[in-house]
């Protein structure tokens, strides 16, 4: 069955395609809320948050994007919203000491694996993981991520420029031996 016509379906409150939906998207979806949230119960917790929500506004999905890029950005934002929810403080920062950042300096030893860039990734301390993750895996500029965070343009830019700084060390130390 076709994602249009289970989308469709869903709309009429039919439970036997918002299952088929659900089956569909949940491995992914959870995927993606693991970058966010820092246990497994924590991601599940956030992804079926998030499946109810799509499905009380799927009257709101209009088709101009696919349902899971959208499903995709409730998850996103669901995450978030928990996270702020813990009231995670968000560490100040002077945002005249930066000004562009240049965000095409993203190079990486070609040794290093992705697995090995997504675990540092993962260490990165609040809020530099999540401008990264947003950023980098997500491809939310800088002015979707002020609009997803409620931080300044310069907040984001500078969190980006850190987060960056402290995950090349980071790669560093693993490709010469030092550790974490």
């Amino acid at each position: 069955m076709s994602n249009s016509l289970l989308v469709e379906q869903c709309k009429e409150h039919n439970p036997k395609a918002q299952m088929a939906l659900y089956k569909q998207y949940c491995d992914g979806m959870f995927i993606v809320a693991q970058r966010y949230m820092k246990d497994a119960a924590a991601a599940e917790d956030a992804m079926q948050d998030a499946f109810i929500k799509a499905f009380s506004k799927l009257h709101q999905y209009k088709g101009d994007v696919t349902f899971g890029a959208w499903l995709k950005r409730i998850v996103i934002n669901t995450c978030l919203d928990a996270i702020k929810a813990k009231k995670m403080e968000m560490y100040p920062i002077n945002e005249e000491v930066l000004g562009k950042v240049d965000e095409e300096d993203w190079m990486v030893s070609d040794e290093v694996s992705t697995t090995e860039i997504a675990d540092a990734i993962e260490k990165l301390d609040d809020p530099y993981r999540i401008v990264v993750q947003l950023y980098l895996l997500e491809g939310y500029d800088h002015k979707e991520i002020t609009q997803i965070l409620g931080i300044s343009e310069s907040a984001s830019r500078t969190n980006l420029y850190r987060g960056k700084n402290k995950l090349k060390e980071t790669l560093k130390h693993l490709r010469y031996g030092t550790g974490y």
